[in-house]
């Protein structure tokens, strides 16, 4: 279960740079701007968990192949961003699966940190969000969080849904609540897509 857990992980940082680097093409930017902005984007938000949570290192310090798929995806997205911009569909269902994957990964391991659920909501909702809204940041585009789509709102009932089943209201084994939580934030994510959900603006 371990190992799954990597290995999608890993694809779903690979799925984020791949947006942060289209976010270089369409500025028109050079190579090593496509990997910044794919690395910040791919593993920006975890960092930031990791720094805030005070863990021992930063996960892509320990485990290098985080940085290797950044390099690999922000340098291929610089040859096929084309193609990359064709298959915009498929790479929105996958940022969305990536997104509900994140922020149940990052939420399960504020607590392995011993963080408060609270807390662990909010790290989990950062590690899904934190890179993309760097990359807007630095980029100087309205970030997602600003976004009336139900982006984080997904992510927060991700993070949410995780802590309340490994509660001891409920007492779930995390091989159960982990993917359970992760297809509830991307069902939610999936549905906002398909009917173009959006949260009501403040209208006073």
């Amino acid at each position: 279960m371990s190992d799954t857990i990597l290995y999608l992980d890993l694809i779903g940082v690979a799925v984020f740079v791949i947006s942060g680097a289209l976010a270089a093409a369409q500025r028109r930017l050079d190579i090593l701007a496509f990997v910044l902005f794919g690395t910040i984007t791919g593993i920006g938000g975890g960092t930031v968990r990791d720094l805030i949570l005070n863990t021992d290192q930063v996960f892509w310090v320990v485990d290098t192949r985080y940085l290797w798929v950044c390099l690999a995806a922000s340098i291929a997205t610089w040859f096929f961003a084309p193609f990359f911009q064709s298959l915009r569909t498929v790479l929105l269902w996958a940022d969305a699966l990536g997104l509900a994957l994140f922020s149940v990964l990052g939420t399960a391991k504020a607590l392995a940190w011993d963080a408060p659920y609270i807390v662990a909501v909010g790290m989990g909702m950062m590690t899904a969000s934190f890179g993309g809204l760097i990359r807007d940041g630095l980029l100087g585009v309205p970030p997602v969080l600003l976004e009336p789509s139900i982006y984080v709102t997904a992510a927060l009932l991700g993070a949410m849904s995780y802590c309340l089943m490994i509660s001891p209201l409920f007492g779930l084994d995390t091989l159960i609540a982990l993917p359970t939580a992760t297809m509830l934030a991307f069902s939610l994510r999936a549905i906002a897509i398909i009917k173009d959900l959006r949260l009501p603006k403040y209208g006073r």
